[in-house]
């Protein structure tokens, strides 16, 4: 991350020495000055809290902004630095002691940055206004604060601080006697125009620049709310305006917190969620104090100090569960649920990896999410850049977690945390429905190759020995027939047709065989694999078995898989590949037992369909084997099974 020009980071934290030292000076003059509570103390404590709260965030957005939002920036920073001094100077009045600026300045210092967060910052959000109307808003908002805060300084002693020549004094007391209740509706006005424009991209602006724009337009009205309240005819208590004025200003800065998190402006998301709950509890604790104090000092005798030890008292026994409150709340309102409630809602959707991306999605109020199994790259989606987790199950990678953001957000460090957090529980449901779909196209070839096995074995019986037994028996009734006129020619036919019937029995034999020979219940491949080279070289196709080691016994799956795959390569070798030889190699090794059926014929057909060929690789998947299928040097086919004995 580059770094920020030195003038910045000077100012950033010269503004937060600034706002420290008026708030420390404030609080150690009110405590040797000790003055009875009032209204003007109740405007000092507004002063206070706003060089608080103002203070640390100046000192954030220009020690660590990014991007646009630098008048944004500094209007926060004049807002604390002025609110901070004229606090202090109020306190520091009350020793009737210190320069007459020092002392003046409570009635000026907090007009350039508040007049300037009430007609000015609400136009500044999201962003910079890129239409006209919010351009001339911001002008005349900044006109008007120059202006305010012109009149402010140049008052005649002891509220202002420059003295103007008499005949300009004497113009700037008839232009503010003229326009005094005229200036400060303006303040009004502006500030009622600056929220309606709040609300307007709230209601109407586009999509990306809505989230969080409704809280900016609270707070920008509730502003707008406690300065009308002064300038209205005292019909409320005169502690009313104040107290309006702290909540307003307690609420302000939480409003643009949220707007800054929801869209992740200026590069502070991160550092705006750690401070956003310490603002809160900050404002809650004082406007609390200030609440309870004037409502009791109202009850209770002056002198008393019962007051302040109630309140001190119960603010610190309810201060944890309110901050505990406090945090929960932020957290949702801005980053959704936490993990363990979605885990929970999760759980009705475990049964479909499907239904995972829409719950993970509504829990953390994501635009969407989805699971993909054909790569990292993230699918078509809503607009924005999505975040991609990786789905890993058992050390292998069974898939991918897209997530995109809400339109105009950014999804940030917390949403990584929590999704990956989830990535487990998601990696296993995918893993679970991808286990679940092989399983279900296995069974469906191994039904296929079964039933094609069934119906070769049904041509075998029905095209061969049910012909032939057909026609043993047709022999059969003529040999009755020609016993009693030549005993001789029905003595010849009944000697072929023994030689027709030994021959069919056989076929049945070799048949039987080469469906499952009786000697692989014993694990004896080699003895299978010989009785099944005798079969074919009765057929004309020579079959060369070699076996470097003894094989010894194989567990019954290992030798009936190796069986059959040798078996159909070594069929399709006879009606195929239009050669009279092919070689069987059979290896057996510490960890695997490897098959090598090879021929030097036509080789395998391009296009070439079947079931013979899926039925191999299903038996080879049965046992945790594989097989593969490719040409033979110079010419021809090899067909290899390799399957784990350990596995097996």
């Amino acid at each position: 991350m580059p770094k920020l020009p030195a003038p910045r980071r000077i100012a950033a934290h010269t503004v937060l020495a600034v706002t420290v030292a008026g708030t420390v000076g404030a609080i150690v003059a009110w405590c040797v000055a000790l003055p009875p509570f009032s209204v003007t103390q109740l405007y000092s404590l507004v002063d206070l809290m706003d060089g608080v709260v103002y203070g640390a965030a100046a000192w954030l957005i220009l020690n660590r902004q990014r991007g646009g939002g630098r008048l944004a920036g500094w209007i926060v920073a004049a807002a604390a630095v002025g609110s901070s001094v004229a606090a202090f100077a109020a306190q520091w009045g009350l020793l009737h002691s210190g320069p007459g600026w020092l002392l003046s300045a409570h009635s000026w210092a907090w007009v350039p940055g508040l007049y300037a967060l009430v007609v000015v910052m609400p136009w500044l959000l999201p962003d910079r206004p890129p239409v006209w109307v919010g351009r001339f808003g911001v002008g005349i908002g900044t006109g008007y604060v120059l202006l305010m805060t012109v009149l402010m300084v140049t008052a005649p002693a002891p509220r202002g601080v420059v003295a103007l020549p008499a005949g300009a004094q004497e113009l700037r007391t008839a232009v503010v006697a003229r326009s005094a209740s005229a200036l400060s509706y303006a303040l009004v006005v502006l500030g009622a125009l600056a929220a309606l424009g709040a609300a307007w991209r709230w209601r109407r602006g586009p999509a990306e620049q809505r989230h969080g724009m409704g809280w900016a337009t609270v707070g920008s009205g509730l502003l707008t709310l406690a300065f009308l309240v002064t300038v209205l005819p005292p019909y409320l208590p005169a502690s009313a305006p104040a107290l309006l004025m702290l909540a307003s200003q307690a609420f302000f800065p939480a409003a643009v917190a949220v707007v800054v998190l929801r869209q992740q402006l200026w590069g502070l998301q991160l550092a705006v969620r750690r401070t956003l709950v310490w603002y809160l509890m900050t404002a809650a604790v004082i406007a609390s104090y200030c609440a309870a104090v004037a409502t009791l000092d109202g009850l209770l005798p002056s002198a008393s100090a019962v007051p302040q030890l109630m309140v001190t008292a119960a603010i610190a026994a309810g201060f944890q569960p309110i901050r505990q409150l406090v945090q929960r709340q932020v957290d949702r309102l801005v980053y959704g649920e936490r993990p363990e409630p979605l885990i929970r809602r999760m759980a009705g959707s475990l049964h479909s990896a499907t239904e995972l991306g829409p719950a993970v999605a509504r829990a953390l109020r994501l635009a969407e999410v989805r699971i993909s199994q054909d790569g990292p790259e993230p699918p078509d989606g809503p607009p924005g850049p999505p975040m991609t987790v990786p789905l890993t199950s058992a050390d292998r990678t069974v898939g991918y977690l897209h997530a995109w953001p809400p339109p105009g957000e950014l999804l940030g460090a917390r949403e990584a945390e929590t999704l990956t957090g989830l990535a487990p529980v998601v990696a296993t449901v995918v893993d679970l429905a991808r286990t679940n779909d092989e399983l279900t196209r296995s069974r469906r070839r191994l039904a296929e190759a079964r039933d094609e096995e069934r119906r070769a074995l049904r041509r075998d019986l029905h095209d061969g020995l049910g012909p032939a037994l057909s026609g043993i028996g047709l022999g059969l009734a003529a040999a009755r027939n020609l016993v009693p006129r030549d005993p001789e020619r029905a003595r010849h036919l009944l000697d072929r047709l023994i030689t027709e019937l030994n021959t069919r029995a056989e076929d049945v034999r070799g048949l039987a065989h080469g469906l499952l020979p009786p000697v692989l219940a014993d694990g004896g491949l080699e003895p299978a694999i010989e009785l099944l080279r005798q079969q074919y070289a009765r057929a004309g196709l020579a079959v060369t078995v070699r076996t470097p080691q003894p094989l010894d016994l194989l567990p019954g799956a290992v030798a009936t898989t190796a069986y059959g795959v040798t078996a159909e390569a070594v069929r399709n070798v006879h009606r195929h590949a239009g050669v009279d030889r092919c070689t069987v190699l059979l290896e057996r090794q510490p960890q695997e037992l490897r098959v090598t059926v090879t021929d030097h014929g036509n080789g395998i057909r391009a296009g070439r369909t079947g079931v013979g060929l899926p039925a191999m690789r299903e038996r080879a998947d049965g046992v945790g084997g594989t097989l593969s299928i490719g040409p033979a040097e110079p010419r021809g086919t090899t067909v290899c099974l390799s399957i784990p004995l350990e596995e097996s």
